[in-house]
């Protein structure tokens, strides 16, 4: 028997949008809406604002006095030098070094954070929070069922949602938040999101959800289904769980060493992470640029000098750039050897390029 997928309180108004239902992470979400996930995508991408509900996204409230040390030890980043207000990109690691996932972590203050975590793993990061929460004078409380999550994306963003909060929006940065009355109720508001643009995370109660969503749509904002998310996503070269990262890699192949702070005490995976960093990576993220046509694929086969070398973990058709993809491929092939695709039996040349594939236009 299949396990029912759960809706968010924005279901009927996907519906109603005209929204495709498919299954996602344990929900019933929209891939695409009438007009088409390439007329969304160009809506966030092209000056416009996209409304993104990712209300499957767990959220996660940490306090108590032994809070920091608590997310210092969980978490591969650096949270003591978060100041009140801040974001930071982070990851939750095994004993094995690997991820148990990618999260954000909110400071609210010395002794009460805010953590945004993966759809897929919400039960998992909760249950591993909790089991490590034993030994530290700290409460976790999955606020998860009780909170919906819209990201309203675009250079149109800030106009869209101003008039619903009570304080300016300009004073927002990237990477930073504020709780703010939202259409009249307490909610939180970051400038953060997956999508490359200028843009916002918006948290409020279930409660209100239907209203903000309605007023956003009302100043301009379009909704936007998974389909166009991961465009939006994958020409940032931005990872995702599953594809990037996961319980088969460490920060050291994922390029994400960045967030992993091997200076700042123990934590859980350190050890395994330093082992990795010195014996060196057993396989290496790369982004590539196609020469040829065709849409490069999840799994589709990397070829180095015509052997196998790896595989493709995100590829798309980029409308700005091509046909791009992140790959994992051996060590040795990260930096040398042509490159070619495997698409529909065909070896496509391929090429090494940097990443973001497109400009980033996020407010920093």
């Amino acid at each position: 028997m299949s396990e029912q997928l759960a809706k968010t309180p924005l279901f009927e108004q996907h519906v109603e949008q005209g929204g495709k239902i498919v299954p996602f992470a344990g929900f019933e979400m929209p891939v695409q809406y009438t007009q088409g996930a390439l007329k969304e995508y160009t809506a966030v991408r092209e000056g416009g604002a996209g409304i993104f509900d990712i209300t499957h996204m767990g959220q996660v409230r940490v306090s108590g006095h032994e809070a920091l040390a608590f997310l210092q030890f969980v978490t591969t980043n650096d949270v003591s030098k978060l100041v009140n207000g801040q974001v930071q990109y982070s990851a939750l690691l095994n004993d094995a070094g690997t991820f148990i996932d990618d999260i954000t972590t909110y400071k609210i203050s010395d002794t009460e954070y805010y953590l945004c975590i993966n759809a897929a793993n919400r039960l998992k990061d909760v249950q591993h929070l909790q089991a490590q929460a034993a030994s530290f004078d700290v409460n976790i409380v999955d606020e998860s069922d009780d909170t919906t999550l819209l990201a309203l994306q675009g250079a149109a963003a800030q106009a869209a949602l101003q008039p619903l909060v009570d304080s300016e929006l300009e004073n927002i940065g990237y990477y930073k938040f504020a709780q703010l009355q939202v259409a009249g109720t307490s909610g939180i508001i970051s400038r953060t999101g997956y999508t490359g643009e200028d843009g916002f995370e918006i948290y409020i109660p279930n409660s209100i959800a239907v209203d903000v969503w309605e007023k956003l749509l009302a100043n301009g904002a379009i909704p936007i289904g998974l389909a166009a998310r991961d465009m939006l996503r994958t020409e940032m070269g931005y990872a995702l769980y599953g594809h990037e990262i996961s319980d088969a890699v460490t920060p050291v192949e994922a390029k994400l060493m960045w967030i992993t702070k091997l200076d700042k005490g123990d934590f859980i995976g350190k050890a395994a992470v330093e082992t990795r960093k010195n014996e060196g990576p057993r396989k290496r993220l790369i982004a590539i640029k196609l020469l040829g046509r065709g849409i490069p694929r999840e799994h589709y086969k990397v070829f180095a000098d015509g052997a196998e070398s790896g595989e493709v973990t995100s590829g798309m058709h980029s409308p700005m750039a091509g046909g791009v993809a992140l790959a994992y491929v051996k060590p040795e092939h990260a930096e040398n050897g042509e490159l070619s695709i495997e698409i529909r039996g065909k070896a496509v040349a391929a090429e090494r390029t940097t990443l973001p594939f497109v400009r980033s236009n996020v407010r920093r």
